[in-house]
């Protein structure tokens, strides 16, 4: 019989925290998910030496060259017999309740087709993340959803899954939920931590991200002009501060720092929204 949810954990050099991941998974109730462990060209000795031994203790790992992020999740997700599908970095972990947690809420909940939870950082830093309901306007500015969400394999497979002529890695997971949110699916924000987020300072996203965010952002943008114009958003600002400079950093510091204030003298059209 399939499993339901279906595991992929992509690894490129990562052989040091893999086996932490894989213990998260294996908390897990084993008959409710299927681990497909992918192999992406790694040259690292110890990475290689931990994927053939989970290979010979009958662990589920595809070997390939390396294609980069997106085609690897892409590649892991094609073999996935489970309805839903969990990503998970090869250096972050997950609470067993994400799996088990998942599974009723979508089975409970068929008009929704993602679940991501808050974050519990570990590594670098520690603390949760506070994030915010899903918002497709927010998304639209920048990504909040880690690539540690579950999701319906059939809408994975209705957009086509993961971009993969991105100019740099990074930001895969923020085209997607674009894409995802464009096509109509609907998201669940679980406000608890379900998974944990290594924070690391030489990370893929301080290395290759960052540096390049912008040549990233103007790729999305261009390639969903249709929806996307933020340029529109910083004419409309800028529009309202020439107007009227005090009331403009009035309202901006209310809704900032006293947004319950901000709500009420809105309500009451004793001030006019942004």
């Amino acid at each position: 019989m399939s499993k339901l949810v279906s595991i992929v954990i992509p690894c490129y050099n990562h052989g040091h925290f893999l086996q932490e991941a894989i213990d998260s998974v294996e908390q897990c109730d084993s008959s409710l998910y299927e681990l497909i462990i992918v192999n992406d060209g790694s040259k690292d000795a110890h990475t290689i030496e931990v994927l053939n031994k989970l290979d010979k203790l009958g662990y589920r790992v595809v070997h390939q060259q390396n294609q980069g992020l997106a085609k690897t999740r892409n590649n892991g997700i094609k073999l996935a017999q489970g309805n839903y599908i969990l990503p998970l970095d090869a250096d972050n972990k997950i609470r067993p309740e994400y799996i088990s947690y998942s599974i009723h809420y979508f089975q409970n909940h068929p008009d929704v087709d993602v679940i991501y939870s808050e974050a519990e950082y570990f590594g670098a830093r520690h603390g949760i993340s506070q994030l915010p309901d899903f918002n497709l306007q927010r998304m639209m500015i920048g990504n909040y959803i880690d690539a540690c969400a579950v999701y319906r394999k059939s809408v994975w497979e209705k957009v086509g899954g993961y971009d993969t002529n991105m100019p740099y890695m990074g930001v895969e997971d923020w085209e997607f939920w674009l894409r995802l949110a464009f096509t109509g699916s609907k998201f669940h924000h679980v406000k608890e931590p379900l998974f944990f987020y290594r924070v690391a300072e030489n990370s893929m996203i301080s290395k290759d991200t960052q540096p390049n965010f912008e040549v990233l952002k103007s790729y999305i943008e261009k390639k969903h002009a249709a929806f996307i114009n933020n340029e529109a958003v910083v004419q409309y600002m800028e529009q309202k501060f020439k107007a009227n400079p005090f009331v403009f950093l009035f309202k901006m510091v209310l809704k900032t720092y006293f947004p319950k204030m901000y709500q009420k003298l809105a309500d009451e059209k004793k001030i006019t929204r942004f």
